[in-house]
């Protein structure tokens, strides 16, 4: 095991293997020392942990749970491409997509439960730039979906 998914571990969370893509894509791609993750949607076993719109059923809360376990299947992803994540030397970028109701404007909230996760997972390397999108509809009617930019050490 590796010292960010031991700290994963003390905080009660648990990096699952990569997620099966949906569609025509890989869930994560490497180019030198560059990883970038495909969307990642709230997943456990193959089944989203929650559907619908922040602000139409489902609270920052839940949303904030949604981006953690979001951010989970990211790092899963990263961890079959890479093969450890103590390889990660620095967090570039998160981007979260957050299905909105009309008038809903809590998206950095709500994107906080990645960013969080992220941090406790990898200290400093986790600090990273972020956006947290509002839009209408997701794949499979998920609250939210998680994009990761990584850096390796050389």
């Amino acid at each position: 095991m590796s010292l960010v998914e031991d700290r994963l571990r003390e905080a009660g969370y648990e990096v699952p293997e990569a997620a099966k893509p949906l569609a025509a894509y890989v869930p994560a791609v490497v180019e030198g020392r560059d990883v970038v993750t495909s969307g990642q949607l709230p997943t456990v076993a193959g089944k989203l942990v929650r559907e619908g719109r922040l602000g139409e059923g489902v609270d920052v809360e839940q949303g904030k749970e949604a981006a953690r376990t979001a951010a989970l299947n990211a790092l899963g992803a990263v961890r079959a491409a890479i093969g450890d994540l103590d390889r990660v030397a620095q967090v570039m970028r998160v981007t979260v997509f957050v299905a909105s109701g009309r008038g809903f404007t809590q998206q950095p909230q709500v994107a906080n439960g990645a960013s969080e996760l992220i941090g406790a997972a990898f200290g400093d390397a986790g600090l990273h730039a972020r956006s947290a999108v509002g839009v209408a509809e997701l794949p499979l009617g998920a609250p939210v979906e998680v994009e990761v930019w990584l850096r390796l050490k050389s």
